[in-house]
């Protein structure tokens, strides 16, 4: 028996019709704040680590599409669902939902307030108290992540990494020394000062 045909990866899930019907506003301001359904379960979205969206074990094709589904993202403790007026569906993802690709100064000094730009066109500034953090992995360094909107984060590229760490420097002294950023007026530590290469 052959498997029933799989919906066009441009497509809007079937089962998401308040995400369908997403499309017709998706060029105006969606209250998103006043938005609280109840959870529907699990729709088989997922974002990949390098930023892909995939519906069915295929990646989501259309640009603009991907940008819809994450304006409706929110993250919840350590869940990720897309939020509707009408529907709360779970997705998987793999590390977190967006990359930081690009960043511009504003300003100088520790007044300088940093934006990010995403994979998927959005932008988040660095200026309130912990908007970022950092890991390291064994094999990648240094690896900053950027707080974003509705409890979302954006893990920033290499490039846009080391664009970061160019504008470090160290604040305190001895054990306490800690490498970071100045941005909006606050300094955002990154790692202790003697492991300060990303």
């Amino acid at each position: 028996m052959s498997e029933p045909p799989r919906s066009p990866a441009n497509a809007l899930p079937n089962s998401a019709p308040g995400l369908a019907g997403l499309g017709e506003a998706k060029k105006t301001r969606l209250p998103k704040h006043l938005w609280n359904p109840a959870i529907c379960g699990e729709i088989d979205i997922a974002i990949r680590r390098d930023g892909t969206w995939i519906h069915e074990g295929r990646p989501i094709l259309r640009r603009e599409l991907a940008k819809l589904f994450a304006s409706v993202l929110r993250r919840e403790g350590e869940d990720h669902y897309l939020v509707t007026p009408v529907e709360k569906m779970k997705i998987r993802v793999e590390d977190v939902p967006f990359l930081a690709v690009e960043m511009r100064a504003e300003g100088e000094g520790r007044e300088r307030r940093l934006i990010f730009v995403t994979n998927l066109d959005e932008e988040a500034a660095l200026d309130s108290p912990g908007g970022l953090r950092a890991a390291r992995g064994a094999s990648d360094g240094l690896t900053p992540y950027l707080r974003m909107r509705d409890g979302l984060e954006a893990r920033l590229d290499r490039k846009t990494t080391y664009r970061l760490i160019e504008l470090g420097e160290t604040q305190g002294e001895g054990e306490e020394a800690a490498f970071g950023i100045w941005s909006g007026g606050i300094f955002h530590p990154l790692a202790p000062a003697s492991e300060a290469e990303p």
